[in-house]
């Protein structure tokens, strides 16, 4: 019996002899299996994206005056023990499928490199890890005022909301004043000497004077429409109604988005240290009385991608105010932005369904593939409107779609546009039917909004679909102080389009 029991005890201590040395093994396999598969050697096999660690390696997480160098988990991992092991298997399952069953040719990088999508793999936590003394003497005045800023309001903010660069070097982000932004070369093209004649209510091209600049301005009939989204509409918000009738008197309105062409003509005539304009369009120090334009912008406003005919954004309603009181003085004619009224009465174009041509917000919808054989599909959409289904995650110049019934592009979705009337939530419960050109609430916190924009759903660009301005959230991470009353620094997709009044100045009654 003895023998037996201490054959048995043999066994065990064995057994478990074995099982401490598996366990030792096992364990020393998966730290060196984790630290394998953390390393950057690891991660580069299947983020073969272009240039991802090229520029990693040009970045300051690389290269910097402290000598300590920042891998790829720092980043996009969390620190060990809070939540380090989970996320790692999330992003490897993830990783293994997009490396075995996608092709990396296919992926729209620039778009996987914005705020929107870089916040989905970066960790506040990670940030933290590393800078955890946000002052630092050698921290700048302006640093030290926006990292004041971040501590104040750390909840709505996130590191790479101001740094999103760090990690991978991008030439084109320039986070200082953009003191050359705007000045550019006209070449040999025609410089205006004076704007467009207007005798009749016709169609016309207004003639920016001093600048090479022109634009296509659509004269828009007067009528009687419903404002706002019947009950039954799919997707309507309570805001929306309830629907009143509406009178409209004739307007011009401009066929496109304000472009960046016209906007910098505003800009170089006006903004450098407080520039002026007289009435002739050219420079002045002393009128006092003349328009003062925006201060160089802290970034890059058109996000790099592109100017020219594409429609100017991220600046603020009081830029986009001026600039419609400046090309009032210039051309002599009373340009301003569209009253809700107005702009929902033009996006239309007459007609009175969610959209301006044929469908419903649901034909329109991501839908599997016995729903794309029925309904009219997402091609119809694709010919009038830059959402999110077919923008790349940016704007786009005019000819990428088609006009409305009124000649006008753009009116939904590329960029959000600003109306001039406050919002509130029960506008049109204030109107009466019938009334003529109302004009909103006398007053209010935030503007109105409308047509929605590259970043839309199908929902957000419907014709009654509203909006409003986000004053606070759209400057959150300005690093300036006081912030830009001129520049957004957290709404790259918002823009404007000018209207110009048929009264004298346009020909009526003449």
């Amino acid at each position: 019996m003895n023998r037996i029991v201490t054959y048995l005890k043999r066994k065990l201590l064995l057994v478990i002899f074995i099982g401490i040395v598996l366990g030792v093994v096992i364990a020393i396999f998966s730290h060196k299996t984790l630290e394998y598969t953390s390393s950057n050697e690891f991660c580069e096999i299947c983020h073969v994206h272009p240039h991802v660690f090229d520029s990693w390696k040009l970045s300051t997480h690389y290269d910097n005056p402290s000598g300590f160098r920042v891998g790829c988990v720092e980043c996009h991992l969390p620190p060990k023990g809070e939540g380090y092991l989970k996320e790692k298997a999330i992003t490897g399952m993830r990783d293994v499928y997009g490396f075995v069953f996608k092709d990396s040719a296919d992926f729209d990088w620039e778009l996987k490199s914005t705020l929107e999508h870089a916040q989905l793999h970066v960790y506040k936590s990670a940030c933290l890890h590393c800078h955890q003394n946000l002052f630092p003497l050698t921290l700048t005045k302006e640093g030290q005022d926006a990292h004041l800023y971040y501590s104040q309001n750390e909840e709505e903010l996130r590191c790479i909301n101001c740094h999103l660069n760090v990690g991978h070097y991008d030439p084109d982000a320039i986070h200082a004043a953009n003191v050359d932004f705007g000045l550019g070369n006209d070449g040999d093209r025609e410089v205006f000497t004076a704007p467009a004649e207007v005798i009749a209510h016709e169609d016309f091209t207004e003639t920016i004077p001093q600048t090479t600049v022109s634009f296509r301005m659509k004269a828009i009939p007067g009528g009687s429409f419903r404002i706002g989204s019947p009950a039954d509409e799919p997707y309507r918000d309570s805001d929306e109604g309830p629907q009143k009738e509406v009178k409209i008197s004739p307007f011009f309105m401009a066929e496109v988005e304000v472009t960046w062409n016209e906007y910098l003509a505003f800009y170089d005539a006006t903004a450098a240290e407080g520039r002026s304009t007289d009435t002739e369009g050219s420079r002045t120090e002393s009128d006092v009385d003349a328009i003062s334009g925006p201060t160089p912008p802290y970034g890059q406003p058109d996000q790099n991608w592109g100017m020219g005919n594409r429609p100017a954004i991220t600046m603020t309603y009081h830029a986009a105010e001026t600039y419609c009181k400046w090309l009032s003085r210039v051309t002599g004619k009373t340009y301003r932005l569209p009253t809700e009224a107005e702009w929902e009465f033009a996006a239309r174009g007459g007609t009175h369904t969610p959209y301006f041509f044929e469908g419903q917000p649901r034909d329109f919808e991501k839908k599997g593939f016995l729903g794309n054989l029925f309904g009219s599909g997402s091609d119809l959409i694709n010919q009038f409107v830059i959402y999110e289904g077919n923008s790349r995650g940016r704007t786009e110049e005019p000819d990428a779609v088609e006009a409305n019934p009124f000649g006008l592009k753009n009116m939904l979705g590329n960029a959000l546009e600003y109306c001039s009337d406050w919002y509130t939530e029960d506008a049109f419960s204030q109107l009466s039917d019938g009334v003529t050109d109302p004009r909103g609430p006398a007053t209010g916190e935030e503007r109105v909004v409308k047509g929605g924009s590259f970043r839309s759903s199908v929902s957000d660009v419907r014709s009654a679909s509203r909006d409003y301005t986000r004053s606070v959230d759209w400057l959150r991470t300005d690093p300036q102080m006081p912030k830009s009353i001129w520049w957004l620094s957290d709404c790259n997709y918002i823009g404007f389009r000018v209207i110009c009044e048929f009264d004298e100045k346009t020909g009526k009654n003449n």
